[in-house]
């Protein structure tokens, strides 16, 4: 072995030591670095921080301001087509022919001359209530028992 130590020279030796004890250095600083928050992350944390609680509100309001634009959007196409449909009953009602239809339909008007008729549906119940109710007693005491009735309820509410 004392001649592989003369092969080295001692400025070999000593570079080949420091380059080892270099490497052990650097491995142990890195090691530091990875286990303990730097400046430079902290002021990186503390600026993304900032942003996001800068930019939460603006950005509520922009996504509900958007959210009532499509809805007021929604409200003004429902609106078009309301008068769309208004305008076109409005052109039907200037027809005469068609009031007439209507007229006849609905009000059972009939033109001078006519004969009408109302047929009864034949699916009626056949059994008759013999009570009738308020239409078999006097006007006047119809009046009276509906006083009565709201007069009650007037009284239980004023209890409360």
């Amino acid at each position: 072995m004392p001649a592989d130590r003369e092969r080295f020279s001692t400025a070999t030796r000593l570079k080949a030591l420091g380059e080892h004890a270099a490497a052990r250095v650097y491995r142990v600083r890195t090691k530091r670095r990875r286990g303990r928050l730097t400046g430079r992350a902290a002021l990186l944390a503390l600026v993304v921080c900032s942003l996001v609680v800068a930019l939460a509100y603006p950005m509520r309001q922009y996504i509900s301001q958007r959210s009532d634009i499509a809805e007021q959007r929604h409200e003004a196409q429902r609106a078009r087509e309301d008068v769309k449909k208004l305008r076109e009953r409005k052109a039907r009602l200037r027809d005469p022919a068609y009031t007439e239809q209507q007229a006849r339909e609905r009000l059972h008007f009939l033109k001078p001359g006519e004969t009408g008729y109302s047929v009864v549906d034949g699916a009626g119940s056949t059994e008759h209530s013999t009570d009738q109710g308020a239409a078999g007693r006097p006007w006047y005491t119809n009046l009276w028992d509906a006083v009565d009735t709201a007069d009650a309820a007037g009284a239980g509410s004023a209890r409360r």
